[in-house]
């Protein structure tokens, strides 16, 4: 290909356009968005605010007392996911796929097909709806990543078997469920998640091995899993500086409560010097100014930063910036479970949706993500899986086991690499 690829996303939280900053930045080019010119007409954006107006609300108040259980199972029953076992057919049609139809019938996705025809130019989406849409309007050379560890049936067209439609997909557990949708196995390659080439630098994974040899010694490795690493990285470098934790909220702002409670209960390591914490906001300001209020309650204001930015991708390269010296991450498991894999331990806050509880089985089984403890005493389980090598061991997990080079294989594919 030599048409330049339209990377295409969706404003639904961070989990569609975080991969598609990392994937337009390495391809050269910028994430576009599917409801907004030159890609969506105005019957577009209608359609997807509405959906939005709908979502949101119901993924923040799925997280709170009392009121949160209700709420939980429309999630769960808007996200479902049959269980794997035994291996059964799903290709028929769904709830999912009838309305896929009929928001193309009303015309959804089809400027977003007219622009492609018009510039011939491949698209790579990492939101489902772009490339089924522009399928069913007539579009060619369409490929898709898929952004969890598994999925709805709504990640598959409604005709799954006769699809033109690419597939990049995460983990072993997508390709096999994309399957099972009746996606053909030509279709479906099996990449890894696009992780960020600032965290990772190529294929050699310069970057990560730095940042993970830094980690490693901050973490205290020893032992066995020290004479590892150091046959792997070479000799660990001196730490200088206590552990960093870093908590990331989701996009829809719902961990705001449990980010109050483990400012609280890491309070008094971060007085006695022994943990670093840091608190990502994104680009809600009303998420942020709750962070600083609770510092502040707590004594901690000035000395904990809170990362915000108004501009989305201007936080996602912010944060990549901040995850470079980061020693654990702390969220719930979004598409953040997949930055597992740059040996960044990961920490998992309870799923907002059945995917996110499938992210969360995918890292666990291999040994990188760690479900929390209370977080009212946080500083205390933190430090014992310090002293312990847990973290030290998840983030090895994480290095050994999980896949690193989505980037590098996704743009291999598209021939523009």
């Amino acid at each position: 290909m030599t048409t330049r690829a339209v990377v295409a996303a969706i404003d639904m939280g961070y989990g569609h356009l975080r991969p598609a900053a990392a994937l337009a930045d390495f391809l050269g080019t910028e994430v576009q968005q599917m409801d907004r010119p030159p890609l969506g007409a105005l019957k577009d954006q209608r359609f997807w605010d509405r959906n939005r107006e709908r979502y949101e609300p119901l993924t923040r108040f799925s997280q709170l007392p009392g009121v949160g259980a209700p709420m939980r199972a429309v999630l769960n029953t808007i996200t479902a996911i049959p269980q794997p076992w035994p291996a059964q057919d799903l290709s028929g049609p769904t709830q999912g796929t009838r309305w896929m139809l009929r928001a193309a019938k009303d015309g959804v996705g089809q400027a977003l097909a007219e622009h492609l025809k018009a510039t011939q130019a491949p698209l790579l989406s990492t939101f489902y709806a772009a490339a089924i849409l522009a399928e069913i309007h007539g579009a060619e050379r369409l490929h898709c990543l898929i952004t969890d560890s598994d999925i709805n049936r709504v990640w598959a067209p409604p005709d799954s078997q006769k699809t033109r439609i690419r597939y990049f997909a995460p983990s072993e557990r997508a390709l096999r469920r994309m399957l099972s949708y009746g996606v053909p196995p030509e279709r479906i390659r099996m990449t890894g998640y696009p992780l960020p080439h600032a965290l990772v630098g190529g294929r050699e994974r310069t970057a990560l091995k730095a940042n993970l040899a830094a980690r490693l010694s901050r973490l205290r490795v020893r032992g066995r899993l020290r004479e590892m690493a150091e046959a792997e990285l070479g000799p660990l470098p001196v730490a200088h500086e206590p552990p960093l934790i870093v908590f990331a909220v989701g996009g829809a702002g719902a961990q705001v409560p449990l980010a109050k409670q483990l400012v609280r209960g890491l309070r008094p390591q971060i007085d006695a010097g022994v943990l670093r914490l840091a608190l990502v906001a994104g680009r809600r300001t009303e998420v942020a100014a709750a962070l600083k209020d609770a510092l502040e309650d707590a004594g901690l204001d000035g000395r904990v930063e809170v990362l915000e930015d108004p501009d989305v991708f201007g936080y996602i390269r912010r944060f990549n910036a901040l995850l470079a010296g980061a020693d654990a991450l702390w969220s719930k498991p979004s598409e953040m479970t997949f930055f597992a894999g740059l040996g960044l331990p990961f920490i998992s806050a309870p799923p907002v949706g059945v995917h996110e509880g499938w992210n969360l089985r995918w890292a666990t089984d291999r040994g990188a993500a760690l479900p929390q403890h209370d977080p009212a005493a946080c500083g205390d389980w933190l430090q014992e899986w310090i002293e312990d090598g847990v973290l030290a061991g998840a983030a090895w997990a994480g290095f050994t086991r999980l896949p690193q080079l989505g980037l590098y294989e996704i743009a291999e594919e598209l021939g523009q690499h």
